[in-house]
């Protein structure tokens, strides 16, 4: 790998280290505020609604100057986002700006892999990307329960600065101070991440140009035969992944008796095997082959109903990690393969804006029909049922569409082309 690629890892890794540890501070601080108890998962809607919303204007935003200064300014709005909640500013509001700041990071992010390195290293760079991204949000969580628990909280509001009053009063508060420091780390990387010299011609301002421009972006990559089988399978697990986060919070409640700070562990349990399946992809999987993942994900699937089965902690944190490296192992080469044909189609910027549409508007369709299952008294075993049969139908009917646009082209010649 070429030395800026793992300036760009670093960048990321603190970046959304920090992002994760503020998850866990504002929640604290809406704690704090008496705030109701609805309000808590509605900090995850405000942060992912961004990318819903702004995916027709952050693609060409990412594309207009060099991605290591797009990641530093969006990493400066995160900052922004920190500093606001030391301004009495609603926690849904301050944690939405955020969400913004890192909309607009994540086309640059990962379209600058395609920029910086040849086709046939992006599953291996993926891999790492993923891998540096799942311990980051691991560590994030365990960083943000430590800054807020008591001895580290008080330690830190113990600390009084020279002649200038921080104003900081609460643990919330002193743990957000600290979190921007991580901010300001992944500012100092961004500002090291090499210029690849891409240049894309000059992009649109107008509003409606661009909503245009990203409906013929998006139709473009669905029509795509490699394309839309690589989106079809990177927006379902996003989906799957988030509503996975909360399916797993309350088996853990139902099945294992565990309380929520115990419960979280578990989170951290699916993510260590996501991480083992990413790098395991990224070490055994070349990019031509990527496509022969599809099955894992029917897999993973069928074995998420056998969490029903589990009423021990022996039995589920070895299930879980199993799960999570299916996740990994399939998702990846997808990812990679996406972003190739994105670049060969369009841009890097503009195909990773169409990728983070898809896959967080359909985090917020999962988690939605979700929560109305929870309310109307589906018991959790059997929302598990469910969303494991969906997962490996869904990923069936995806394999189906491969096999029937296989007979119409090669898919291996089509990965190995290039925009003319």
């Amino acid at each position: 790998m070429k030395r800026g690629f793992y300036t760009i890892m670093a960048a990321q890794f603190f970046s959304s280290l920090a992002d994760n540890a503020l998850l866990i501070a504002a929640i604290a601080l809406l704690i704090e505020m008496h705030a109701p108890e609805w309000m808590k998962p509605l900090l995850k809607l405000f942060f992912t609604i961004s990318y819903v919303v702004l995916a027709p204007f952050v693609g060409a935003f990412a594309d207009s100057m060099p991605k290591g200064r797009v990641m530093f300014v969006t990493n400066l709005i995160k900052v922004l986002g920190c500093a606001l909640l030391f301004f009495s500013v609603h926690p849904l509001l301050a944690y939405a700006v955020v969400g913004f700041g890192a909309a607009a990071y994540s086309p640059a992010k990962y379209g600058i892999l395609t920029e910086l390195l040849p086709p046939e290293q992006l599953v291996a760079a993926n891999g790492w990307i993923e891998g540096t991204t799942v311990s980051s949000i691991i560590l994030g969580t365990v960083l943000g329960g430590a800054l807020i628990s008591g001895p580290v909280a008080s330690r830190l509001l113990a600390m009084e600065m020279p002649i200038f009053n921080t104003g900081i009063d609460t643990p919330a508060e002193a743990a957000i101070m600290v979190i921007s420091f991580f901010y300001v780390i992944a500012a100092v990387f961004n500002l090291r991440i090499p210029d690849t010299g891409a240049r894309y011609p000059h992009q649109q301002s107008n509003p409606i140009t661009l909503v245009k421009d990203f409906a013929h972006c998006c139709s473009t990559l669905w029509k795509d035969k490699l394309g839309q089988i690589s989106l079809a399978v990177t927006t379902l697990f996003w989906g799957a992944g988030a509503t996975l986060q909360f399916i797993v919070l309350d088996w853990a409640k139902a099945a294992l008796d565990m309380p929520l700070a115990k419960a979280a562990i578990l989170q951290g349990v699916v993510a260590v095997g996501i991480a083992i399946g990413a790098i395991f992809a990224a070490k055994i999987i070349p990019l031509k082959r990527s496509i022969r993942v599809l099955p894992v994900g029917i897999a993973m699937g069928l074995i998420v109903p056998l969490m029903t089965l589990v009423s021990t902690v022996t039995w589920a944190y070895p299930l879980l990690v199993i799960v999570g490296a299916l996740a990994g192992f399939f998702v990846v080469p997808m990812n990679a393969l996406l972003q190739h044909r994105g670049h060969v189609l369009m841009s890097a910027g503009h195909s990773i804006a169409v990728q983070n549409f898809n896959e967080n508007l359909n985090i917020l369709f999962m988690l939605g029909l979700y929560a109305v299952l929870i309310k109307v008294g589906l018991h959790v075993n059997a929302v598990i049922i469910l969303f494991g049969s969906f997962v490996a139908v869904t990923m069936l009917l995806v394999m189906r569409l491969h096999q029937r646009n296989q007979r119409q082209f090669d898919s291996v010649a089509l990965i190995g082309e290039h925009k003319h």
